[in-house]
């Protein structure tokens, strides 16, 4: 059986390691990316299984505008999209309801950071299982 691949994109190296290993500890390849350019760029390279993004990148919308770049692209629109963002608590403002809009948050889910690793790997498996 082939392992499943994962492409995180944040650009906190803190968060990436944490998350790798710990998705590595349940058999999955992890691939990283620290920016929305290098993430499309391994996105394309790689056709991961599933999309773990940030929000906020560079820029406050980095992970919106890359959601909406993997959604149009034919090659890569239907990768899961698990958007694992600070953005609530950084500005009080509340994107999960928002998600699966096409338009606005085209992503399968949404989870807010700080998150439990049982709570992750519950999203992971469940948008890999789709």
């Amino acid at each position: 059986m082939t392992k499943q691949t994962i492409l995180i994109v944040d650009d906190d190296e803190d968060i990436c390691l944490a998350i790798k290993a710990l998705l590595e500890s349940k058999d999955y390849v992890v691939e990283t990316a620290s920016t929305k350019e290098e993430g499309l760029e391994r996105l394309v390279g790689v056709k991961p299984d599933l999309a773990i993004l940030d929000v906020m990148m560079a820029s406050w919308q980095d992970g919106f505008e890359l959601s909406r770049q993997i959604k149009k692209d034919p090659e890569l629109k239907d990768i899961p999209i698990l958007m694992l963002t600070g953005v609530k608590n950084k500005t009080g403002f509340e994107f999960k309801s928002a998600a699966g809009d096409e338009e606005w948050l085209p992503v399968e889910s949404f989870l807010d950071k700080p998150v439990e690793p049982e709570v992750l790997l519950a999203e992971v498996e469940k948008l890999l299982q789709k």
